[in-house]
């Protein structure tokens, strides 16, 4: 099983990241994780372009990527009440292309007050009609927290816990319920 990672933030070392690097860590056996790094690359989407059927190569491989994914996560900073530009941009450029169609989702929040990006990407990703499994959307709140590097993250209990849960519910959520032990 593969899952797709995307952070919503370009900023070196972000602790958004940082968290979907932990998590990639933390994925049952069986399952690889990836970190999406092209984000910045797209170019400002543009319907013109689209129905024109022009290819661009750094479109092209990232609806490539999520459409070879058999899940997503996504975790994403904040910028003014709102979805960072570049995370918003990806995502109108698979709107009508419909890589994120019943798609099995997590959603992972850095900040407890980041909760306006955090319910638009609920709004816009349910209008996509992507899969948000519940038990893979959770608030992994970095606040006060002495590392925020990867190894810092695994290592924090509650934060691998909770990493742990988000990432066996996304592949629960992917693969269906596993069935009972008959022993």
């Amino acid at each position: 099983m593969r899952i797709l990672a995307i952070s919503g933030s370009l900023r070196s070392g972000s602790s958004n990241t940082n968290l979907l690097l932990a998590a990639a860590r933390l994925v049952p056996a069986g399952v690889e994780m990836q970190l999406y790094g092209g984000l910045g690359e797209l170019p400002p989407f543009n319907p013109d372009v689209e129905s024109a059927g022009v290819p661009i190569a750094a479109v092209d491989e990232f609806r490539a990527r999520l459409a070879g994914a058999d899940a997503v996560a996504i975790c994403s900073p904040e910028y003014a009440h709102g979805v960072p530009g570049v995370l918003k941009n990806a995502l109108d450029w698979v709107v009508g292309s419909g890589e994120l169609v019943d798609k099995p989702l997590a959603l992972i929040n850095a900040s407890p007050r980041s909760e306006y990006a955090y319910a638009q990407l609920t709004e816009i990703l349910t209008v996509m009609s992507a899969k948000l499994i519940p038990g893979a959307c959770i608030n992994a709140s970095l606040m006060g927290r002495k590392t925020l590097d990867v190894d810092g993250i695994v290592a924090d209990a509650e934060l691998s816990v909770a990493l742990r849960g988000a990432m066996a519910a996304l592949v629960e959520g992917a693969t269906g319920p596993r069935p009972e032990s008959t022993s």
